[in-house]
Parts: structure tokens; sequence; C-alpha cells
């Protein structure tokens, strides 16, 4: 996005291809708040990005029923998650990012094809001349022929198109003298994926999904390397591998606005349901709300039996495909088996949200890689 609207405003004439019907990546198709340096506020950011945060925060001032205290706030946190500084829902980042292309669009520089892909690229040595698109939908293919071809996809998609150079996984220790690194490469040692949902709580009602097929399997999946089964509240710490209990009380008594999202104090991983909120109803008009929207990104439903990239195509769907089906059993095992305070189990009560993440079934469009 960010190349996009540099090279426009350069006069260049663009194509901006995006594999979803949803431009922005992370913030949007993947559903996930940013993941950003404890000092974001005060440097480290370009001046585009940080126009996109500060726009987003004027999206929900104007927009949504905030208290007077929450809006006057120069830097408001919707969601009042502990991640990040700016936890929203992907629905505004993709209004804002719109926003910021659309008189780019109106004045014929750049050109947005959503549900495309690359699927081939005409190279010439260590030139890229052209790449072929294909509409995911109807199979349509079509190539575009550049003076310059950035791959911006997390996962490197016209590195292999292109014959372009690469490595993958896990390198030699021997390679970089890295202490941590294994002794033989092994590329496909990569970091998981997550298939992220969003969830609301509503007590009294019963949301509970159907039990999933595989649930049994990652009911009782326990890693060696894990202090208990994956579907827990006992997890490794991600900077010790410690184990450390996690806590889930969905729309806990406590005011948003009390919340500190600084990870350099706290990484605020332990408390679940406020970790990634990407709504915090209180931060509004009473009744506006009758529940925050929390993103569920959790070392519960991180999935790495089978590496996404390099190891074909067909292994690659088959994790995303997993990856989904264990996000589901997470889901099923939080309204029916997780612990709660009051000593009994599951909350039936959440309800998966279709509407935030833009699919039906509540699961974001696209992995977290």
């Amino acid at each position: 996005m960010a190349a996009a609207l540099a090279a426009c405003r350069a006069g260049r004439t663009v194509v901006l291809t995006e594999e979803t019907d949803w431009i922005g990546g992370q913030l949007t198709s993947q559903a996930v708040p940013p993941d950003e340096h404890p000092w974001v506020e005060q440097f480290g950011v370009t001046a585009t990005y940080r126009a996109l945060r500060e726009s987003i925060r004027s999206h929900y001032r104007q927009w949504y029923p905030l208290r007077a205290e929450a809006r006057a706030l120069p830097l408001l946190n919707p969601g009042a998650g502990r991640v990040s500084k700016l936890c929203h829902e992907p629905r505004v980042a993709v209004a804002v990012l719109e926003s910021m292309l659309a008189p780019h669009v109106a004045a014929g520089r750049l050109t947005v094809l959503t549900h495309t892909r690359p699927v081939a690229a005409d190279t010439d040595g260590d030139l890229v001349r052209a790449v072929t698109l294909e509409d995911v939908r109807d199979g349509a293919r079509h190539t575009v022929a550049a003076s310059y071809v950035l791959d911006a996809t997390e996962t490197g998609e016209l590195l292999e198109l292109a014959g372009v150079e690469h490595a993958l996984g896990a390198e030699a220790r021997s390679e970089y003298d890295e202490p941590h690194a294994p002794e033989t490469a092994d590329p496909l040692n990569q970091q998981g994926i997550t298939v992220c949902f969003a969830l609301s709580h509503h007590q009294g009602e019963n949301h509970t999904i159907d039990r999933p097929a595989d649930y049994g399997f990652w009911r009782s999946y326990r890693p060696d390397f894990w202090p208990g089964p994956l579907l827990g509240l006992l997890a490794p710490d991600p900077r010790s591998l410690e184990a450390v209990p996690r806590t889930f009380e969905p729309n806990p008594d406590i005011d948003p606005l009390d919340v500190s999202a600084d990870q350099s104090a706290d990484a605020g991983g332990k408390e679940l349901w406020g970790f990634r909120r990407i709504l915090a109803g209180r931060l509004h008009r009473p009744g506006a709300f009758d529940s925050d929207i929390t993103l569920v990104n959790w070392p519960l439903n991180d999935y790495w039996l089978k590496p996404l990239v390099g190891a074909g195509e067909e292994t690659g769907r088959a994790a995303v495909t997993e990856a989904r089906r264990l996000s589901l059993s997470v889901l099923y095992w939080l309204q029916t088996e997780a612990p709660r305070t009051d000593g009994g189990t599951g909350f039936p009560g959440l309800r998966p949200r279709p509407d935030v993440t833009g699919t039906a079934d509540g699961l974001a469009k696209a992995p977290r890689t």
C-alpha cells in the first residue's frame, strides 16, 4: 500500500493486486491489529503510516458513539487492546485505506485488482518484464508489463515464479554464525501461521458451533515442547518459553481508559480477552454495544504441522485448511470446555463475528504469517 501511494505521488501509473477482496494485508484480510514498537507515537514511522493511524482514529471519532472523554483522547485506542496502541476493526482499516487510494484511482493513476494473484513472470536475466495475473473467481488471466515490479506479499509469491535467489526456513549455524541456528539448514522449519477470528460475548445466549470434525485430534494434541494440551490456558511465554498460565474472562469489569498498551513494560498477553480486543464497548455511550469484540490470535491457534511455502502448492493449501480447522476447534473448546472463574466450563455466549471479518464463518480471509 505504501509503495503504491509513493509511486502514484511520483506521477507513476500503478497496478495494485490483492488476492482477497480486501486490500491491506495484516490490518484487514488477516484481521490483526498492528504489532508496533512501544514508541510508535513518538518516532519510528513514516509520514504516510502516521496519516493512516490518525485517519483510523478520526474514523472512530466521526462515526462511533464514543464517550466524551474517549473522543477527546489524542491517542485513542479504539479496542483498548494491549498488543498495540491502535487496536481496531479490520473493516475500518479497509475504509481508510480505500480513502487514501481514492484520489489516485479517480485520476487514473492507480488500478486496483482484487481477487487477483500472480501465476507467472516473464523475465530477462535479473529483470522482470511482466507478470501474468489470474482472477481467483473465474480463472481469467491477463499479463501486465511494467518497468518496475514489486512483490509486497508476505510469502514472496514472485520469488519462485521469477526465479529469484532466495532462502526458506532455518539456515545452518555455520552460514552466519548464529548461535541459536540449527547445525544443518532446514527450509521447512518455518514460523507457524494463524487463522484469526473475531468474537463477542452475549451472556445467556447460546452460539455454540457444530463440533468440528477433527476436534478430537486437536483436543488431545500436546506438542512435546508445550507444557500441556494445545487447547488449554497454559502456554509458553514467547520470550522465555517458560510455562505461563493465561486467563480468559469476556467483557471484564475494567474501564478501557485504564488499559495501558505498552509492551516494553508488560507484554499483555496473559489476559487473552483484552490482549487483541478490537472494539471496547465501554469506550462508547451506554447501550451502544452489548459486548466488546476481541480478536483471537493466541498460542492456542498457532498452526505449524505443515509448512505454508516451499513444499508445493498442495501442501500450502493443506496447511491453510488445517489451520482454519484448528481455529474452529479453539472456538468450540472456548464455547464448551474452557475453564471459567466460577468453576464451570465453557462460554456458549461467545459469538463468532462474520460481519467483522467479512467471511461466512467468522474466520479471517487469510492466515497471519
